[in-house]
């Protein structure tokens, strides 16, 4: 059963059903305005919710690991970027599906995933919490930078409105939430089940949001198929590319064999819970759409890959200590 969750991820069946409906009954007018409130309102309550799970002690605990968590963070934002880039500037490839490719490359690492990857590995669990989390720490901050920086190469990047934005919708509540922490932690802790839907419900919204304003302005009028399996293609491409240079950059640092795992997990995914509401912070909304869609494709491949990828290792430790 386990399995079969992770090549049928419903929480991605549920994403491409609201793409779908989206598709079909678009939210126009009025109540595209009403969506558009809500939806930011679900971007402050997920920013908010990421600041009051962080572990404080975790990140200080584990921060000696410095060799393994730079070389995550070499990973995540200085060599995803450069392949993004140079991905959206090759010959052949449209803007739209370059400029998505891109803002995938510029998202900071998954959390949950990453730590039950590097667990079923037998990989460092607490190591891989460090840097999965710092990850996203410092993303909330340097991805909009890379957004400035790398997509104003290629005709994009954010507004001066965004800014104001990031640190009113991201950085603010983020903030809120890691301070009222002593507070409410436990709280947060206990009743992670069904935060965790509201979490998941506040990404659904924002993506329905996201796509009807790209639907409206004739999205798969501009995306053929060919396009999208081109953006599949590049993913998979892509991905294949980083999990062989974390492998190869754990071998030359030589770290052990339970930090090289939390490298190659950590270092070779991208966070949808992340990247779905800065979508929404740092792009016009008719743009959001389009800049997901790669996300998607990619989140899922990852999800495949890597469990295939933790059950070899796992199967490699059960041999060696048999």
């Amino acid at each position: 059963m386990n399995r079969l969750r992770v090549f049928l991820d419903p929480f991605l069946l549920a994403l491409l059903t609201t793409v779908a409906l989206a598709s079909l009954l678009p939210a126009r007018d009025a109540f595209a305005s009403f969506i558009g409130v809500v939806a930011d309102a679900g971007i402050v309550l997920l920013f908010f919710l990421h600041g009051a799970r962080l572990s404080r002690q975790a990140v200080l605990s584990g921060a000696k690991a410095w060799k393994l968590h730079l070389a995550t963070l070499g990973s995540t934002y200085a060599l995803f970027p450069l392949l993004g880039l140079g991905i959206a500037m090759l010959p052949g490839v449209p803007p739209l599906v370059g400029m998505g490719l891109l803002f995938l490359t510029l998202l900071p690492s998954t959390v949950q995933s990453s730590i039950a990857f590097t667990a079923i590995a037998g990989g460092n669990v607490a190591a891989a919490v460090v840097s999965a989390s710092f990850s996203n720490l410092i993303g909330i901050v340097l991805t909009p930078l890379l957004v400035a920086l790398f997509m104003g190469k290629v005709g994009g990047g954010p507004s001066l409105q965004a800014v104001e934005a990031i640190l009113l919708q991201l950085l603010l509540p983020f903030a809120l939430g890691h301070m009222l922490r002593p507070w409410i932690g436990d709280f947060v802790a206990r009743n992670k089940d069904w935060l965790g839907r509201v979490d998941r419900g506040s990404i659904l919204l924002i993506v329905y949001s996201a796509f009807s304003a790209a639907v409206v302005e004739g999205l798969w009028r501009r995306l053929s198929g060919g396009e999208l399996a081109l953006i599949l293609a590049l993913c998979i491409g892509l991905l294949a590319a980083v999990l062989t240079a974390t492998w190869l950059l754990g071998r030359v640092l030589g770290l052990p064999r339970v930090d090289a795992i939390v490298l190659q997990f950590c270092g070779s995914k991208k966070s949808l819970a992340s990247g779905v509401p800065m979508a929404g912070v740092l792009f016009p909304a008719a743009s959001v759409g389009p800049m997901l869609l790669p996300l998607m494709l990619f989140h899922q491949i990852q999800l495949i890959a890597c469990a295939m990828i933790a059950r070899h290792y796992a199967q490699g430790k059960e041999a060696a200590q048999g």
